[in-house]
C-alpha cells in the first residue's frame, strides 16, 4: 500500500503542478512517508516544491501538547526557517495573514475515523477559507484505520462545534480525502480541491480492516492514540470524556478502558448483558483495575472494564463501540440511578451545553441513558435511521472500492 504522500514523492507528474507556487503543509507527528521521514522534511528536500509555511492542528505539528484544550503557539521551524502556524491556539481558523503565505495547501493528516477527532473540523475550516481566499487544497490521503463500518447518531442541526463539523454519525467510515470531497460538494464551497489517492488500500481485508498491519508503522496521530486498538474503540470511548468516569488517560491504554473508584465492574458487566447482549459482540470485555497517573481520578485505584479488540474474539463488522459504551452508561444508570455520571465543564470551547451532548452532536444519547423506561431498541431505531441515511450520502464520494 502507498499513501498519498508516498505517491506524491515518487511521481514527478504529481509534483509538477506545484512548480512556481508557494506550498504550505498541514501535518502532525504521524505525517510520515514510508521510510518514516516526516512529510515536512520530505517536501523540503524536493527541488520543485517550495515550502513556504506549515500548519499544526490540535496537539501541534510535532505533537507537543498532551491533553485537550491545551493550546499550541506559532513559531519558526528551526530546521527549515519557515513559519509554523497553530490552528489550535489563539485561532482555530487561519487568519488572512496566514492564508497569504501560500498558494497551495497540502494536507497530510492521519485520521482515526471518528467525527469527534478534530482534524476533520480543521480540514473543513481550511476548505472554507481556501474557497474565500482563492487558494488550492490538496489532500495527501491516508487510511481510515477502522475501515468502512458506520455507527452512531448523526450530528443534529444546531450542534456544530469543533468536534462536530458535519451531519455524519460518530463512525463515518471514510478517509480524510473522501470527507474533504463530501464537504466541498455538500456545502457548495467551490474550493479548488483535489485528492492524491492511495494505491492498494483495501479496507475490507483482514486482519487490519483498514489499517495495513504488516505494511505501516503506527505513529500516534495524537498523544492518547497509541495504536490500532485505541482507534477501534474510540468512536465509543470518546463519549467517556463527557462523563465522570476515567477513559484511561494517564494509563498506557487510554481510551481502551474505563472506570472509577466507586464502580462494581462485575455488576456493570452483568447488567450490560441483561440489557443488550448483542451490543457486546465482536470484542472481549475484561473487568480490570487501573490507577491513572494524571487526569480524572489521578492516583486512585479505579475498577472498570477493558475492551480488547486485538485477539481472536474481534469481529470487525460485529464490533460496535458506540453502542457498547452507550450500553455501559445505561447499565450504570440502571444500577446507580443517582450516580453523578455527566461531567460539567467547557468541552472544546463549548459552554452552556453538557459535554456529552457536544460529543454526540445532540442530547438524544444522554436522554436515552437517563430515561429509566428506555430500551435498547429505542436507541437502536434512532441510530439505524441515521446510519442508513449516511450510507447513502457518502456513497458517491468513496474512492476505494
Amino acid at each position: 500500500m502507498k499513501t498519498g504522500i508516498d505517491r506524491f514523492l515518487a511521481d514527478p507528474v504529481l509534483q509538477e503542478p506545484l512548480a512556481g507556487r508557494r506550498v504550505a503543509l498541514l501535518a502532525h507527528p504521524a505525517s510520515v512517508a514510508a521510510d518514516l521521514t516526516h512529510t515536512l522534511d520530505a517536501l523540503a528536500a524536493l527541488p520543485g516544491v517550495p515550502v513556504a509555511a506549515a500548519f499544526g492542528p490540535q496537539h501541534g505539528l510535532r505533537g507537543d501538547k498532551q491533553d485537550n484544550m491545551i493550546e499550541s503557539e506559532d513559531y519558526t521551524d528551526p530546521v527549515h526557517g519557515i513559519p509554523v502556524f497553530s490552528l489550535y491556539g489563539k485561532v482555530r481558523r487561519p487568519t488572512a495573514a496566514m492564508m497569504e503565505t501560500f498558494d497551495v495547501l497540502l494536507v497530510d493528516l492521519q485520521d482515526v475515523g471518528c467525527r469527534v477527532y478534530t482534524f476533520l473540523t480543521t480540514l473543513r475550516y481550511l476548505l472554507e477559507d481556501a474557497a474565500r481566499a482563492g487558494k488550492a487544497v490538496r489532500v495527501l490521503d491516508r487510511p481510515n484505520p477502522i475501515g468502512r463500518p458506520i455507527e452512531g447518531l448523526a450530528l443534529a442541526p444546531g450542534w456544530e462545534s469543533f468536534v462536530g463539523s458535519g451531519a455524519m454519525p460518530m463512525r463515518h467510515g471514510m478517509t480524510l480525502g473522501e470527507l474533504g470531497g463530501w464537504f466541498v460538494e455538500k456545502h457548495r464551497l467551490g474550493t479548488d480541491y483535489e485528492i492524491v489517492t492511495m494505491a492498494g488500500w483495501r479496507p475490507l481485508e483482514p486482519p487490519g480492516y483498514g489499517w495495513p498491519l504488516a505494511g505501516r508503522s503506527w505513529i500516534n496521530p495524537s498523544p492518547n492514540a497509541p495504536g490500532l486498538s485505541m482507534a477501534r474503540c474510540y468512536p465509543g470511548t470518546v463519549m467517556l470524556e463527557g462523563t465522570t468516569l476515567s477513559e484511561g488517560r494517564g494509563t498506557t491504554r487510554p481510551l481502551e478502558m474505563f472506570g472509577a473508584p466507586d464502580i462494581d465492574a462485575r455488576a456493570l458487566l452483568a447488567k450490560m448483558r441483561a440489557i443488550a447482549p448483542d451490543w457486546m459482540a465482536g470484542c472481549s470485555l475484561r473487568p480490570c483495575w487501573f490507577e491513572p497517573t494524571f487526569h480524572k481520578h489521578s492516583g486512585k485505584l479505579c475498577a472498570g472494564l477493558q475492551i480488547h479488540v486485538d485477539d481472536a474474539a474481534y469481529m470487525h463488522e460485529a464490533f460496535r463501540p458506540w453502542r457498547l459504551v452507550a450500553l455501559a452508561l445505561r447499565a450504570l444508570r440502571a444500577l446507580r440511578p443517582d450516580y453523578p455520571l455527566w461531567r460539567d465543564f467547557p468541552y472544546e470551547y463549548e459552554t452552556g451545553k453538557p459535554a456529552i451532548d457536544v460529543i454526540n452532536g445532540g442530547p438524544l444519547l444522554r436522554e436515552w441513558v437517563d430515561d429509566p423506561a428506555a430500551t435498547a431498541g429505542d436507541l437502536d431505531a434512532l441510530a439505524l435511521k441515521d446510519e442508513a441515511a449516511w450510507r447513502e450520502s457518502r456513497q458517491p464520494f468513496l474512492l476505494y472500492r
